[in-house]
């Protein structure tokens, strides 16, 4: 499956740390490889919100994306709260 990052998922790691880029990346692939694998979901996090889906690159961090045909676009970045007010502004 191939992923893409959106621009404002791109937005929101401007500022990040090399070490916090790194695990924003490696989370990225994780949910590649553990997506439509519902054994190795727990470890990274993935669960379903809606029409999209999260995973974490950190106890603190989120990350949320969604299929579209083969291509998991990777929309947002941000802690629990920041993930609650991205859905409750995308009504």
């Amino acid at each position: 499956m191939k992923t893409a990052t959106l621009p404002a998922f791109r937005r929101c790691l401007r500022g990040l740390s090399d070490a916090r880029l790194a695990a924003v990346l490696e989370a990225i692939r994780g949910a590649d490889a553990a997506y439509g694998n519902p054994h190795r979901h727990a470890g990274i996090g993935l669960r379903v919100i809606g029409d999209f889906m999260e995973c974490r690159d950190a106890l603190d961090m989120r990350l949320i994306f969604q299929r579209r045909g083969d291509t998991l676009e990777f929309h947002f970045y941000g802690t629990h709260s920041e993930v609650k007010a991205f859905f409750r502004n995308r009504r």
